[in-house]
């Protein structure tokens, strides 16, 4: 097992594959009117995509198109003292294709807010993660 030098444990790129696929909602950031945001999303890993539904006429739609995104899920037990955090980075672009748009629809992935119709799908061209377990904070 590989460890940083901070003493977290390094994952592979299948165990973070693995934790992305358990996780619904993450954090993506991208840059909106040059500046950087980050916005909460549900989403949904399609292979080795991350997929997004959001507003077609949302500022996240709008930034997202043909740029590179950073995104960002974790999980952690404040009273364990314990988790894991993974970060992809990647391009994003809007799913126009109706065969692809199809597919996606059939994601387990509903929109929180109306208009949920624009897909963004992030191909992961990065991808790192670590883990704390209860070992390093005793």
């Amino acid at each position: 097992m590989q460890r940083d030098a901070s003493g977290l444990q390094v994952l592979t790129r299948g165990e973070c594959l693995d934790l992305l696929r358990t996780a619904q909602i993450g954090r993506i950031v991208f840059t909106d009117r040059a500046l950087p945001a980050v916005q909460p999303v549900n989403y949904c890993l399609y292979g080795e995509h991350i997929v997004i539904r959001t507003a077609g006429d949302s500022r996240l739609a709008a930034a997202t198109r043909r740029s590179v995104v950073a995104f960002e899920t974790d999980e952690f037990d404040p009273g364990e003292r314990t988790g894991w955090s993974v970060m992809a980075v990647g391009h994003a672009r809007a799913s126009l294709e109706p065969e692809e748009r199809a597919r996606l629809a059939r994601l387990p992935l509903s929109p929180w807010t109306s208009g949920g119709d624009h897909y963004i799908v992030v191909a992961i061209e990065m991808l790192s993660g670590r883990r704390i377990t209860a070992a390093l904070t005793s």
